[in-house]
């Protein structure tokens, strides 16, 4: 494999060394349950878009496994665009809420970004929503109003990523498996 492009990272197997880097960057962090390391979240999400939505190429996998590193660590867009590339680090960037804008912006701000990036940061999203809506199951911050809230993020989601269906097979796959998974659950399960 060849060193990825704008990277300053030795070559080797690209998805390899962003699971290291998202492991030693989550390292002590938790899932909601309080008890499931955080960074199976982000290797699932990979997982998903590699055998669930069919996609493959190495800058979508390592963008699904760092997806949360920027957000939710001490990690900037310029250590993954070192370590991994620039196309890596925009659709990471893509996927990343700005944390410094009040709440009440933070939300439209975000789907703008998303909506004008690069279509693979929407399939992440795909996936990084339907990893989030079957670990409700897990959670220990349940109920009608948790997955209400999940659900409506996955319409979110899939209405960003809809327009790219057409061109994207793995993007209308990965729509259909979502609405499916939805279909499911209703919020008055939980």
């Amino acid at each position: 494999m060849s060193r990825p492009e704008g990277s300053d990272a030795p070559a080797g197997a690209l998805w390899q060394r962003a699971a290291a880097f998202a492991a030693r960057l989550h390292t002590g962090q938790v899932r909601k349950d309080h008890r499931t390391p955080y960074v199976s979240h982000p290797f699932r999400v990979a997982m998903t878009v590699r055998h669930l939505f069919e996609h493959a190429d190495d800058a979508t996998i390592c963008a699904a496994i760092l997806h949360d590193t920027i957000e939710d660590t001490p990690a900037d867009f310029d250590d993954i665009e070192k370590q991994f590339g620039p196309l890596v680090a925009e659709i990471v960037a893509a996927l990343s809420k700005n944390m410094l804008l009040r709440e009440d912006s933070r939300e439209p701000e975000y789907d703008r970004r998303l909506s004008e990036a690069d279509w693979r940061a929407r399939l992440v999203k795909l996936a990084d929503a339907y990893d989030n809506l079957c670990d409700i199951g897990y959670r220990s911050d349940g109920g009608p109003e948790t997955v209400a809230r999940h659900l409506a993020r996955c319409e979110r989601a899939i209405s960003l990523a809809e327009p790219d269906a057409a061109a994207h097979p793995e993007t209308a796959r990965a729509i259909g498996l979502l609405r499916e998974a939805m279909s499911m659950i209703s919020p008055s399960e939980a």
